[in-house]
């Protein structure tokens, strides 16, 4: 028995752009040119996911109203509790040793939120209750996806900082629960001019 997973990450929001830690933004203008661009792009899976946030929804929308679309809490995003909405730099300047402390410590929260651990483990616990077989399709957020890929290579929680998921970009894996292997990531949605929208 053999089943896929495709992973794709929502298109781009003003946090993206402005390389801000997300809340719960909708798509912005990019954001929406994008999917129009890839309309249709969804891959045909037995089972279609998506996480609860604005700009999932909007992009599984965008990219083909799916009947069958189920939204799955476990596919959340990382919370960051009160650093949401603000860049890394605005936080390293007010909070140093908090950044340090959340950038080497996976069990550390310093900013109120949900800690490396706990998104690992959720993620982890998700891609053991995906189907064993057939193809899954999940919309989801790119800190998510760098937890599924890291569960996947067996690496530890500090190489979750050496993983870039793109937005509106697909990660597969194949094999099924508790066996995965990463077959390909980083692959666009979008048509080939997209690169002209990202500067």
């Amino acid at each position: 028995m053999s089943a896929r997973l495709t992973l794709i990450a929502h298109a781009p929001t003003a946090a993206t752009a402005a390389a801000a830690f997300p809340g719960d933004e909708e798509l912005d203008a990019r954001g929406v040119t994008w999917c129009t661009a890839a309309r249709g792009g969804l891959p045909r899976a037995r089972l279609l996911l998506c996480s609860p946030a604005a700009a999932c929804r909007q992009t599984a929308a965008a990219l083909g109203p799916d009947p069958g679309l189920r939204v799955e809490p476990r596919i959340r995003d990382w919370d960051l509790g009160r650093w949401r909405g603000h860049t890394l730099d605005e936080v390293a300047a007010e909070e140093p040793a908090a950044v340090q402390t959340w950038l080497t410590e996976p069990d550390a929260a310093p900013h109120g939120g949900e800690p490396l651990t706990a998104l690992l483990t959720r993620v982890d616990g998700w891609l053991d209750a995906v189907p064993a077989d057939g193809h899954t399709a999940a919309i989801t957020h790119p800190a998510v996806i760098r937890a599924a890929v890291l569960r996947t290579v067996l690496a530890d929680a500090a190489g979750f900082w050496r993983i870039d998921i793109a937005p509106l970009t697909a990660t597969v894996l194949g094999g099924r629960p508790g066996r995965w292997t990463l077959r390909s990531t980083g692959r666009p949605l979008a048509g080939p001019d997209r690169g002209k929208d990202s500067a």
